[in-house]
């Protein structure tokens, strides 16, 4: 009936791409993501990172808008695919801009070639509204539609139904990247009600989370030591998902520490600091995020109607040119005045956040707070393995000793976790005949599998390469 393999995100954390093949020889992609860190293979050579063979391919189901699961579609479009791209309706508004930045700092600076490609972009995308059956180009025997999967702005998990009626089909559930069930802002994901087949993430399948409660006070006491210290938190943090999460607790904070005693120290010095988002695309992302408030859970828009602005607030300031971004870095690293930047790449693998990372590392009164998942091979995963141990990392091929504090907040990943993962399944009323497992460290994936297995017996859980075919 159909068989599915995988381009990505099966040796690792990076480059989501899985094709689903019906009998017919119809297939579609679920996400095409770019490989980073360790995993990253370079394109200066002029290859192409599209090395599979595209001909059959219908139609591109687009996940979510992160750049390790939409990263090599302009290379898919140069490759010659011009099939439809189904997305959710927010991940198609925010898709163009996250590919337009990708292509301005990865590839090119040419606005003609840019504008081209965002404007068949746009021809061929497709936005859908969640829970909502959709046909795929046509194509007889197949269907699908997107659940909210909780991890960022338009995120979504894949059902597909394969069969020539709903009834009877097969369900075919890609996971995406699944959100954690306490994430600020968005609502957790809601499990399917059958599943045949299974292809989940494992970001997170050897770990759990902090609590909520846990990491959002542990935020403010890393942010207070700093503070003591005249120094500077730096938060890595991707663009879209995580810059917002972290403005809208960091508001929180900010309100119960000032209206709780308004006269008090304490309240002064949070009053006084300035939290930075040093990311044009983050400032971008977060007008679109206070533009969609229809998505936000209901304690966000409780907020919001109690007057209060947990992504506008008075002491956010945005950083936009270059120029003004390098004045800041180098103020920043010779003030002493307190501050919290938010910068992105979320993994240290470029972007701003290295600019301030080669300046102030080296001083010990600020200090580095990762809030999400650090691959191998990336500047980030160095830092928080050696920094504790006072090691060093090369930044823009130099080597930079780390003398600044190192935290890691794991509550704060946009990824559930490894109990998050198993109610996923377990809340299914029919549990899948077959699991596939991506998306993860061997470690994390194989801990994963053991824990599905005692969960779900009679489920066949596999761990599949590159070259791994499931046929049903």
């Amino acid at each position: 009936m159909y068989s599915i393999s995988h381009h990505g995100a099966v040796n690792g954390v990076t480059g989501s791409c899985h094709r689903l093949t019906l009998d017919s020889g119809a297939a579609f992609l679920i996400d095409c993501g770019m490989f980073q860190g360790a995993e990253s293979t370079s394109v200066e050579s002029g290859e192409s990172p599209i090395d599979f063979d595209i001909t059959d391919v219908r139609a591109l189901v687009v996940t979510h808008c992160h750049i390790d699961h939409v990263g090599r579609i302009p290379y898919l479009m140069a490759a010659g695919f011009m099939g439809p791209i189904y997305a959710s309706e927010a991940t198609a508004q925010l898709l163009p801009l996250v590919l337009e930045d990708a292509l301005k700092v990865g590839v090119t600076r040419d606005a003609s070639l840019i504008n081209n490609f965002l404007r068949l972009l746009k021809k061929q995308l497709i936005p859908v509204p969640y829970h909502h059956w959709f046909s795929l180009d046509d194509v007889a025997g197949v269907q699908a539609k997107f659940h909210r999967a909780g991890h960022i702005l338009g995120s979504a998990y894949v059902e597909f139904a394969v069969g020539e009626k709903l009834r009877g089909s097969k369900r075919v559930i890609f996971s995406g990247d699944l959100g954690a069930p306490y994430s600020p802002l968005l609502p957790p994901p809601k499990s399917p009600y059958r599943c045949d087949e299974l292809v989940i993430e494992s970001t997170y399948g050897d770990k759990c989370h902090e609590g909520r409660r846990t990491r959002r006070d542990r935020l403010k006491k890393t942010i207070e030591h700093c503070l003591k210290n005249k120094g500077t938190v730096l938060i890595p943090a991707f663009s879209i998902g995580r810059t917002q999460e972290l403005l809208y607790e960091i508001e929180e904070i900010i309100h119960r520490v000032t209206s709780q005693s308004p006269e008090s120290a304490k309240a002064k010095l949070w009053g006084e600091l300035d939290v930075i988002v040093d990311s044009p695309l983050a400032a971008e992302f977060t007008v679109h995020y206070r533009s969609l408030k229809n998505l936000w859970d209901a304690e966000a828009r409780k907020r919001v109607r109690a007057g209060r602005h947990p992504l506008s607030f008075e002491q956010l300031t945005t950083i936009e040119s270059h120029q003004e971004h390098m004045r800041t870095v180098a103020y920043l690293a010779n003030s002493g005045r307190p501050a919290i930047v938010i910068a992105a790449s979320g993994m240290c693998a470029g972007g701003r956040i290295l600019n301030y990372l080669e300046a102030m590392l080296e001083d010990d009164r600020n200090d580095v707070v990762f809030v999400g998942y650090q691959a191998m091979g990336t500047a980030g995963r160095d830092i928080q393995t050696y920094g504790p141990r006072g090691g060093y990392v090369f930044i823009n091929n130099n080597r930079t000793d780390i003398r600044a504090g190192v935290h890691t907040l794991s509550g704060y990943s946009a990824h559930a976790d490894q109990q998050d993962l198993l109610n996923f399944i377990k809340r299914m009323r029919h549990l899948p005949k077959n699991i596939r497992i991506v998306h993860g460290d061997d470690d994390a994936k194989a801990m994963l599998k053991d824990k599905i297995e005692q969960l779900s017996p009679n489920s066949v859980v596999s761990i599949p390469t590159s070259t791994n075919n499931s046929v049903n």
